[in-house]
């Protein structure tokens, strides 16, 4: 049977209104029921969901938790003897799909689905993403409707613009079966070398970033799809690819106040559910020399303390040369989680995605992280597969033809494409 949470939620009201709300007790963005099937939770039956959440993480052993922390990815079009191993063997919180795994509409249903059916034996539902980020960065199959870069989008600096955007995004997401899209980019764009983020960003004003980014977040939560907002604290004064080598940012604490966090402060303040951490060495926050996603005064100081994030903190891919260049993946991962991280992404190798799974483990099994730590980020986990009401049922061709590409999501992604 697939993955079905217990009824323990209470229905609200589904007024336009409840966009602005948020559960503040645990951080995690609340999506409203309109044009979705899912059901808020509210402080009323916050005692009650935490038991529920409380009792499902007593009956997990060390290594279901520890897979719970990791999102990965898989080679192929189908479900594959190494993915069957990640989610059966590993227990695996997630996985990230790239254009590589997505051909069109029946492969794509038959494939989530197919990753559901898998996970049915494990403790909690699995979360199924990609980067859906609109402009250059989509993956969805033709069928979706293709709207233009955020850097276009901004120029019309309109929030109920981005909002119906974000909703769109979700919308077909969910249809396909997805139920995480890591998006939107919060990233202020400055540096005219910066070819990573580019035209990702919304524009060179946090002010601006941060209306429209929380307005996309909050349309994809609309549509009970999970937002990811990305990449704390700011990818977008850097000229060297992280994805090739780890940026060093001379910027200072106070700059990044005043700049750069800015958007991912107004998300926070808004309910942000996940928030992502980049690979960026800033030399003058933290002495320690570690990049920002492996870093206590980043994950732990500043967001969680400073900004008072609570929700989910997922660090970018490990699988990057910012990273391997520099570390093994394995210390790499016990470094992210002792910094704060609940969750680690590793794309692309599963050598070394059972590596760094098989470190977390051995470091709670000789005290170098404690099961209480661990015991942190999976109530985290858990919450938010909860607060979004996930399950692992399959989705529908229906759902697809009748919600994917239609006459309405085109029209409002000609409008953002109209310049001002």
């Amino acid at each position: 049977m697939p993955y079905a949470w217990e009824n323990t939620n209470t229905s609200t009201s589904s007024n336009a209104e409840q966009n602005d709300n948020q559960s503040t007790s645990i951080g995690v963005l609340t999506p409203t029921q309109s044009g979705t099937d899912v059901t808020p939770t509210t402080a009323v039956n916050q005692n009650t969901q935490n038991d529920v959440i409380d009792s499902i993480i007593a009956n997990m052993d060390l290594q279901e938790k520890i897979g719970q922390m990791f999102i990965v990815s898989f080679t192929g079009t189908n479900v594959s003897a190494d993915l069957i191993t990640l989610v059966h063997d590993y227990h695996v919180g997630g996985v990230i799909l790239f254009s590589e795994n997505i051909q069109d509409d029946k492969q794509l249903l038959a494939l989530l689905n197919g990753i559901k059916a898998l996970n049915e034996g494990n403790k909690l539902p699995i979360l199924i993403s990609t980067d859906q980020e609109g402009g250059r960065i989509s993956r969805l199959p033709s069928r979706a409707t293709k709207f233009p870069s955020n850097l276009i989008i901004g120029k019309r600096n309109s929030a109920t613009l981005s909002y119906q955007i974000g909703s769109i995004l979700g919308t077909e997401m969910k249809a396909y079966g997805f139920n995480m899209d890591f998006a939107p980019v919060l990233d202020v764009v400055t540096n005219p070398q910066n070819k990573v983020i580019g035209d990702r960003s919304f524009g060179s004003n946090p002010d601006l970033v941060s209306t429209l980014g929380v307005a996309t977040m909050k349309g994809i939560s609309s549509s009970g799809v999970i937002p990811v907002v990305k990449h704390f604290p700011g990818h977008g004064d850097t000229s060297v690819d992280s994805h090739q080598e780890l940026p060093v940012s001379n910027a200072t604490l106070p700059h990044l106040r005043s700049f750069e966090l800015l958007p991912f402060e107004k998300a926070i303040q808004n309910g942000a559910s996940v928030v992502m951490v980049a690979h960026i060495k800033f030399a003058n926050v933290d002495p320690s020399g570690l990049p920002a996603s492996l870093s206590e005064v980043f994950i732990s100081d500043i967001l969680r303390n400073e900004l008072g994030f609570s929700g989910v903190v997922i660090t970018d891919d490990l699988h990057m040369e910012a990273i391997t260049k520099h570390y093994s993946v394995g210390d790499a991962a016990i470094k992210a989680v002792q910094a704060g991280a609940d969750m680690v992404l590793i794309c692309h190798s599963l050598d070394e995605q059972k590596q760094a799974i098989n470190a977390l483990v051995h470091a709670v099994k000789t005290g170098q992280i404690s099961e209480e730590r661990i015991n942190e980020s999976i109530k985290r986990i858990a919450m938010l597969k909860r607060h979004y009401d996930l399950t692992d049922e399959p989705s529908s061709i229906a759902a697809v033809l009748s919600e994917v590409g239609t006459e309405e999501h085109a029209d409002v992604a000609k409008e953002a494409s109209v310049a001002p």
